[in-house]
């Protein structure tokens, strides 16, 4: 795992192979930070990572200048490592939080600029995410959801899809507050 723009651009991460994670490829991840690069001004966004894993995602956000990231993940020992690698890197804008997706959804009250989504390819709820957190008012007006999903994998929600960019194996669906 890499992170590949920003403060920590180039620096390479090694969680341990025990973490039940898939890691967006480095092929995906600069796709999309190509497209975010033009779009958005990192130093005052601020960031939801849902099913954060190794913490990919929350970190190039981070290293990018974001205000602030908040990552949320099921998973213990993912929590850990994140912390554990922001620690490391001095990052203080990345705060972990050890939670099923779901419940923090319907618990949080907190609105984002953006929120980026990558649950398990095999998991049925993913096409409720968006309905869920548009139903929950949680981003700012403006504000973009990205969830990343198989390519060839059409999510089936009651909010309009934007646009899809697809690399490889791996989409990402974008829809806007």
């Amino acid at each position: 795992m890499r992170i590949i723009g920003g403060k920590f651009g180039g620096r390479t991460l090694n969680p341990p192979a025990s973490l039940p994670v898939r890691p967006t490829t480095d092929y995906a991840k600069s796709g999309l930070f190509n497209i975010l690069n033009n779009q958005i001004d990192f130093e005052t966004l601020r960031v939801l990572d849902l099913f954060s894993g190794a913490g990919g995602i929350s970190l190039e956000f981070a290293s990018r200048g974001a205000l602030s990231v908040t990552a949320i993940d099921v998973n213990f020992n993912c929590v850990k490592f994140l912390n554990e690698t922001a620690a490391k890197l001095g990052i203080k804008e990345l705060k972990c939080v050890r939670s099923d997706v779901f419940k923090f959804l319907k618990q949080n009250i907190s609105q984002y600029d953006l929120i980026f989504a990558d649950p398990p390819f095999e998991q049925k709820e993913t096409d409720q995410l968006p309905d869920l957190i548009f139903e929950r008012n949680l981003l700012n007006p403006g504000g973009v959801l990205i969830v990343e999903h198989q390519s060839k994998r059409e999510l089936q929600s009651k909010i309009p899809v934007s646009v899809i960019r697809k690399y490889g194996n791996v989409g990402f669906s974008f829809y806007q507050a």
